[in-house]
């Protein structure tokens, strides 16, 4: 069995959904994990894939991303944001999300190189701004004075799409899994309509577009380039 990590958030529901509806069932043991556990299974080696927050990829040994499909935006994804009552200039401090280190380094990278402020990132309690991921900030953007869609911001500041999550592995695979691995996370994307009848209504919140329009699930050139250049700019920032 070859077991793997993916995402619970809605934007990877067209993956579970082809995993879960192909013969390759048959060959995975599949969990379903926020993203900053994925990661941590990948690295303890509990499981053989995960869909990983880049960011957690330069600390993975030897990793590989295996596959023509990731968590991905062109612009807005409605689901990743800084929500604060105070405009960016006046935030001096902002709570981080604990289920995601790529969108926490994707909000300092930001602050840094784009906006150019330097506030201060706590993890708990009181802050002018916080980060937050995922299905919870579904219908949320107007509670807030300001809601900063960082995919959005990141296309601002760089003209590049964002990669969230790539399909990952720090193991040697058969090259006919892989295959089989892909063409099971094509299979869910093609029948995103079906997975949408699946999940609930929200009133709040148009999931068809999300699924359809908003998240992009193509691994492409661009989606490369840009996952290089953010990686070099989270190093930066760290030095």
């Amino acid at each position: 069995m070859i077991k793997i990590s993916a995402v619970s958030y809605t934007n990877a529901k067209p993956f579970i959904y082809g995993l879960t509806h192909s013969d390759i069932i048959n060959q995975i043991d599949l969990s379903l994990d926020i993203p900053s556990v994925c990661a941590s299974k990948l690295l303890d080696g509990k499981v053989d894939i995960g869909l990983i927050p880049v960011a957690a990829l330069p600390h993975i040994p030897n990793y590989q991303i295996i596959s023509n499909y990731c968590i991905g935006a062109n612009g807005a994804v409605n689901s990743v944001f800084v929500f604060s009552d105070k405009p960016i200039h006046q935030i001096q401090t902002i709570r981080l999300d604990t289920q995601s280190r790529t969108s926490n380094n994707l909000a300092k990278v930001l602050f840094k190189n784009y906006w150019k402020s330097a506030p201060s990132f706590v993890e708990h309690g009181d802050a002018d701004a916080f980060v937050e991921i995922g299905d919870r900030t579904f219908g949320k953007k107007n509670e807030y004075a300001y809601a900063y869609d960082l995919s959005e911001e990141w296309t601002n500041f760089t003209g590049l799409p964002f990669v969230f999550a790539a399909w990952v592995t720090n193991t040697s695979l058969e090259p006919s899994f892989i295959q089989m691995f892909n063409e099971a996370l094509k299979y869910g994307l093609d029948r995103r309509s079906e997975v949408i009848d699946t999940l609930p209504k929200k009133t709040d919140f148009d999931i068809v577009n999300y699924l359809n329009n908003q998240i992009d699930f193509n691994f492409d050139d661009p989606k490369k380039q840009a996952l290089e250049r953010f990686l070099t700019l989270v190093k930066t920032n760290s030095m």
